[in-house]
């Protein structure tokens, strides 16, 4: 669906930008299968309008133009949409081949590669690479995950979605309805975070933990999508990474190594345990659930409760 429309706005900004008049809505359903194969003439208005106001959003202008026999034209003059010439220092270049070398193992890599080409046509040095000298250490961006396509590109949309997922203290996944906000990688794991309408609450969901197939849902946003730097502060929160107090937890001899990474202080006991330091943000409690028998909460009493209450429901089932 995503793909068709996309193609459909191509197109119709093809024949904007390729026109030396304004085209009325008859002959521009006229030149664009897609326009053909609406049901109705309403149907047909509704998908025009709509995608006359996404090229407008994407940046496009977008004459409107009343002949003598008082029908509408719409076309997009070329001089209106042209970009200036793209001059690029050494600094900036690298940084767009860095940026592109990061997507090379993601589904994006074709996109970016394909970028990076065209910036190189329109005058990005080739032999500028000021990162060369570090090769040897590239970035990467790994996304082994089914869900992160669809997921992108209804976040790119603003559609709602549906999937099945599994939390950390959960046997079996269960449906969630979200409307999808931005996708984060942390530490090496991607993060959706959005609106749970079901719960009504603001989520973020670990990319790894959805089940099953992402399904988009038609209609609009119901909650206000906040900006780039609070829901990237979310993300951080619900990984656990926002931290402003300690906790002391017991950690068998020999286990649980990234914990120990974390800690801030570790003393040995005598009995094959270790007593560590660690910080305490929001989700450590989810987190020390994964190491099961590993790790015995001492303090404080509110994380030992909800650590508790957590391996109870995985017993439960």
């Amino acid at each position: 669906m995503a793909i068709a429309k996309a193609e459909r706005l191509m197109n119709l900004a093809l024949c904007l930008l390729g026109t030396r008049r304004p085209l009325s809505k008859r002959e521009l359903r006229g030149s664009i299968e897609a326009y053909l194969e609406a049901g109705s003439d309403d149907s047909f208005n509704r998908m025009f309008e709509r995608d006359k106001d996404d090229l407008r959003e994407l940046g496009l202008v977008i004459e409107t133009v009343d002949n003598l026999e008082g029908d509408t034209g719409y076309l997009a003059r070329r001089d209106s949409n042209r970009l200036p010439p793209i001059t690029l220092d050494a600094e900036e270049a690298a940084a767009l081949g860095l940026a592109a070398k990061v997507w090379q193992q993601a589904r994006l890599a074709g996109a970016a590669s394909g970028a990076l080409q065209k910036l190189r046509a329109a005058g990005m040095p080739e032999d500028v690479e000021p990162y060369a000298a570090h090769s040897a250490l590239e970035p990467r961006i790994p996304v082994h995950e089914v869900a992160f396509e669809p997921l992108m590109l209804a976040c790119r949309d603003r559609r709602p979605v549906v999937f099945d997922y599994r939390k950390a203290t959960a046997a079996r996944p269960a449906p969630r309805l979200v409307e999808p906000w931005a996708l984060e990688c942390w530490r090496g794991h991607w993060y959706l975070a959005g609106w749970d309408r079901d719960r009504g609450a603001e989520r973020v969901f670990r990319l790894s933990r959805i089940t099953g197939k992402v399904r988009t849902r038609s209609g609009k946003f119901t909650a206000e999508v906040p900006d780039v730097v609070t829901v990237r502060e979310t993300v951080a929160s619900w990984a656990g990474e926002s931290a402003d107090r300690s906790a002391f937890i017991r950690l068998r001899s020999g286990a649980g190594y990234p914990l120990r990474a974390k800690a801030i202080s570790v003393r040995e006991l005598e009995d094959g345990w270790d007593e560590l330091e660690i910080p305490y943000g929001h989700g450590i409690d989810a987190w020390l659930v994964e190491f099961g028998p590993d790790v015995v909460v001492l303090e404080p009493a509110e994380l030992r409760a909800d650590v508790v209450e957590r391996l109870r429901a995985v017993a439960k089932g």
